[in-house]
């Protein structure tokens, strides 16, 4: 008798769990939904507990949906290492003392160097990373065809040390049992950390967009020497300035990245600020040392 009425209960608890995972999640269950719980409560809120365990009930407003784009990470990971990259670069040759025309062969030919080098990395990254999870897809498949009782425990007990009742482990895992390719990819995401292998991404486009971001941020810091020339012949001015164009570069990357991650707006830019002002003052340390301190001349 208590068995059915379990049993009742969990097929009545699923389907509205169904629902709101295969419809609209902005739109969940409400109190006008007629789901009932098996235990005689019409209220759904009283009987399907939220992710923290507790009843479903109104909290604080949805959080914002992160911006950005598939590209997204490609374009503020090459936009941030150039800027710091070549700021850092014009500040070591600004404190030897070199001139501007050493500044700007130097700056671009490093410039495009390591865009190569950088896109090539992100592309090969990018290749051996899906690689890696279509590999452990094969073993996982061949696990799951060849050994599925044993398979089946350990995501049973996966999802037990995730907190989930043993009934309902096992439920589910019943469930996803007479499909294959989800639990394979239930066996790859909650036991080895591995998502799926995405087959639509391109790692040759990330590694464009990545050389691509990487030459127009980090043309930032020398814009001012080709700026400035008609204006001044100082190159402590152009300096300077190359601080001021890169100060700005950095800030508006640090917006983007929080906009991307969901961060708070201050946290980023103060960190990406950080990240340039230190590896600058570093290189420039180190030109002004090597230069005055140990002596080193043209």
């Amino acid at each position: 008798m208590d068995g059915r009425a379990n049993q009742g209960s969990a097929h009545s608890v699923q389907e509205p769990l169904l629902v709101v995972v295969d419809g609209d999640p902005s739109n969940p269950p409400t109190r006008d939904t007629k789901i009932e719980s098996g235990h005689g409560h019409g209220g759904v809120e009283e009987n399907i507990p939220n992710g923290n365990g507790n009843a479903m009930a109104d909290t604080k407003s949805r959080p914002k949906i992160p911006w950005g784009g598939e590209y997204a990470k490609s374009i503020v990971y090459g936009g941030l290492d150039a800027i710091v990259t070549c700021f850092s670069l014009v500040s070591s040759i600004s404190a030897g003392h070199l001139s501007s025309v050493d500044v700007l062969v130097l700056g671009f030919s490093n410039l495009v160097a390591d865009g190569i080098s950088m896109g090539f990395g992100d592309f090969l990254s990018s290749s051996t990373e899906r690689d890696l999870a279509a590999s452990e897809r094969d073993v996982t498949d061949w696990d799951v065809c060849n050994n599925l009782h044993p398979q089946v425990i350990e995501l049973v007990t996966t999802y037990e040390s995730l907190g989930m009742d043993h009934n309902d482990a096992k439920m589910v895992v019943e469930i996803f049992a007479k499909y294959r390719d989800i639990l394979v990819d239930q066996k790859m995401a909650t036991q080895k950390g591995i998502l799926p292998p995405d087959e639509s991404g391109s790692p040759w486009k990330s590694g464009v967009v990545t050389f691509v971001s990487f030459l127009l941020f980090g043309c930032t810091p020398l814009l001012s020497f080709i700026v400035l020339i008609p204006v001044t012949h100082s190159d402590f001015v152009k300096f300077c300035g190359a601080c001021v164009l890169s100060a700005l570069a950095l800030l508006l990357l640090g917006i983007a990245k929080a906009k991307i991650s969901g961060q708070s707006y201050v946290i980023s830019v103060l960190m990406a600020l950080s990240n340039g002002g230190i590896a600058a003052a570093a290189a420039y340390s180190i030109g002004w040392f090597l230069r005055h301190v140990a002596g080193l001349e043209n």
